[in-house]
Order: C-alpha cells, then sequence, then structure tokens
C-alpha cells in the first residue's frame, strides 16, 4: 500500500491545485446546483489565476496530497473571512479541504487539516474557523475530533443556489 505525501504547495501547483478543487467540488457537490450555475462557480473559483494568487498571498498557505505522484486532496487556510460577529482580523480558518472520493477515510484529510492548523497556529493559539455544509456529516465528524464545535450559520451562494451551511469555531 503506498503511503499518501502531505506537501507545502506553491504558486507553481495553482494549475494542479486548481484541477483537483474543480473535480473535487463537482464530485461532491456538483448534483446540488444547475450545470450552468455549478460550471460560473468553478470558472470564479477554481480558476487557474485565481488558485495562483491564492498560493503567492503570504497570509495563505496550501498543502497538497499526493499518492504515487499525484495530487488526491489538497487544504487551504488563511485569514478568516466568515460572516459571524465574532471573527476578527486575528483570526484564522480552513477556507478548503478536498480529498479525492477514493481516498476519503483513509486519513488523508485528517492529515491536510493538521497540516493546516498547525500553520495557522504557528505563533501560537488563536481563535480558528471552519464553514461547512450542513449535510456533510462526515466533514463536521472530522471537525469535531479537532476540537471544532457549530457556532453559528450562514447561506452559501452558488449561482441561483444558497446552501445552509454552519459555522465552526475552536480557541
Amino acid at each position: 500500500m503506498t503511503k499518501t505525501k502531505i506537501r507545502p504547495a506553491d504558486a507553481a501547483d495553482a494549475p494542479v491545485v486548481a484541477q483537483l478543487g474543480a473535480r473535487t467540488f463537482a464530485a461532491a457537490f456538483g448534483h446540488l446546483y444547475s450545470p450552468e450555475d455549478l460550471a460560473a462557480f468553478i470558472k470564479e473559483t477554481h480558476a487557474v489565476t485565481k488558485v495562483a494568487g491564492e498560493l503567492a498571498d503570504p497570509a495563505m498557505a496550501a498543502w497538497l496530497a499526493e499518492c504515487d505522484g499525484t495530487a488526491v486532496g489538497y487544504a487551504l487556510a488563511g485569514p478568516c473571512a466568515l460572516p459571524h460577529p465574532e471573527v476578527t482580523p486575528a483570526c484564522g480558518e480552513l477556507k478548503r479541504i478536498y480529498v479525492e472520493a477514493g481516498q476519503q477515510g483513509g486519513g488523508v484529510g485528517a492529515r491536510l487539516m493538521d497540516a493546516a492548523l498547525a500553520w495557522l497556529e504557528r505563533d501560537g493559539p488563536r481563535r480558528l474557523w471552519i464553514g461547512v455544509w450542513s449535510e456533510n456529516l462526515g466533514a463536521q465528524r472530522l471537525y469535531e475530533r479537532a476540537g471544532f464545535r457549530k457556532v453559528g450559520e450562514y447561506g452559501f451562494r452558488v449561482g441561483q443556489s444558497v446552501d445552509h451551511e454552519f459555522i465552526l469555531s475552536r480557541g
């Protein structure tokens, strides 16, 4: 059995991260949206230029999970942008964590999350946040094991759809 390697991602990884993000988002959530809304959201959120900007931003960091040299997951962390009254500029957020369906349940997501949380707390503990789809029970269990608790809710827009999301926090 091959061990999945977790490594920091940089701007050169933008095409791989963009493709992986688009593919895993569509696989996990594509059934929720019209084809037009899904395509527009992926074009905006997972465009190579947008991802390259995120990866080049010193306030953000990302990690790739690779199995036999193929990217199977990634995590992105940075300043918190969730709509909650207790969010301050000092807060950090696990912005994205996506893992290919065939790699889920084997600890890859937990290892990506651990890398992101360690980076977010590299200068000491601080309040951390995560937004998660209200029906993504597996992710909610993962975050709960890491000490996150539900503190709010919000609507996450994808085209004409507004998903019911939970806001989780720890610290």
